[in-house]
């Protein structure tokens, strides 16, 4: 692994992929080196994409709270996991399925894009998709799609778990972390696992990061394999990007501090970014 700075990185590759929160922001704002780096790719005309799990805004909401940050960055350059549910639903027959849909209003508009008909919490669905933690009453919230999953697997019915992040936790600011969307998949699958110890199906179909359909997607739409992912994650960001086969920066400071010697290939990133700058 070798000790890099954004400058040989944009001279090196041609696409670079920002990881979001951890990288470039936080819940309280950008963090140090992002409104600078952005400014200087826009100027230089770099392709770049923020790669992010997030499923709580749609491209134009977070572009919004980009710019809001001091971030110039369009909707078009967005590739978050929200964005990869019309694919999901269409691929698997699902469109025109009542979804229970667990996320922010804006989470509610991706399943409504992606042709999902999202109904209210208690209420039976055909499909669950967890998008985030925040936009519901959490603790009810929970216990309700709970109840209700239960009610419709002890009654013979199936059912289609989705989870677009993946995330366990995120970095909200400097020694201020969050669980995330990831968590609740891990708490529905223990308690389906609990419940119906012997019956197959039972777990989410994950479409973030480490996973390779977000990966794809910004392959599909770059044209190129010469990217290289910048992220704050080994099991996300660096894992993803490795078993994808594009090169991985870890930059210092976020979720994962430590690069052990025996980590094994797939989460070894190439590269070691102390900053931003």
């Amino acid at each position: 692994m070798k000790t890099t700075t954004t400058d040989e990185l944009i001279e090196r590759h041609a696409v670079l992929l920002l990881d979001a929160y951890g990288v470039l922001v936080g819940t309280a704002g950008a963090l140090p080196g992002a409104r600078e780096l952005i400014a200087r790719l826009n100027r230089a005309q770099k392709p770049y994409y923020i790669l992010t799990n997030d499923a709580s805004k749609l491209p134009e909401t977070a572009s919004r709270r980009y710019h809001g940050f001091g971030l110039d960055i369009e909707p078009g350059r967005i590739v978050s996991a929200g964005t990869l549910l019309p694919a999901c639903l269409a691929g698997r027959g699902l469109k025109g399925s009542r979804c229970a849909v667990l996320g922010t209003e804006d989470s509610l508009r991706f399943v409504e894009r992606a042709g999902g008909v999202p109904v209210p919490i208690g209420e039976d669905f055909e499909t669950l998709v967890l998008c985030d933690e925040n936009g519901f009453p959490f603790l009810d919230g929970i216990d309700r799609t709970l109840s209700t999953l239960y009610a419709r697997l002890d009654r013979g019915d199936g059912v289609h778990l989705i989870l677009p992040n993946p995330d366990l936790v995120f970095l909200k600011s400097a020694g201020d972390f969050g669980i995330a969307a990831g968590t609740m998949a891990l708490m529905f699958e223990s308690a389906l696992a609990l419940r119906y110890p012997d019956r197959p199906g039972l777990e989410f179909i994950r479409l973030g990061k480490p996973h390779a359909t977000i990966f794809e997607e910004v392959l599909r739409r770059s044209g190129t394999r010469d990217m290289v992912m910048i992220g704050d994650q080994l099991a996300t960001d660096i894992r993803g990007a490795r078993e994808f086969g594009l090169p991985a920066a870890l930059l210092a400071g976020g979720i994962s501090t430590e690069v052990p010697a025996d980590l094994s290939e797939a989460l070894r990133p190439n590269y070691l970014l102390e900053s931003l700058g």
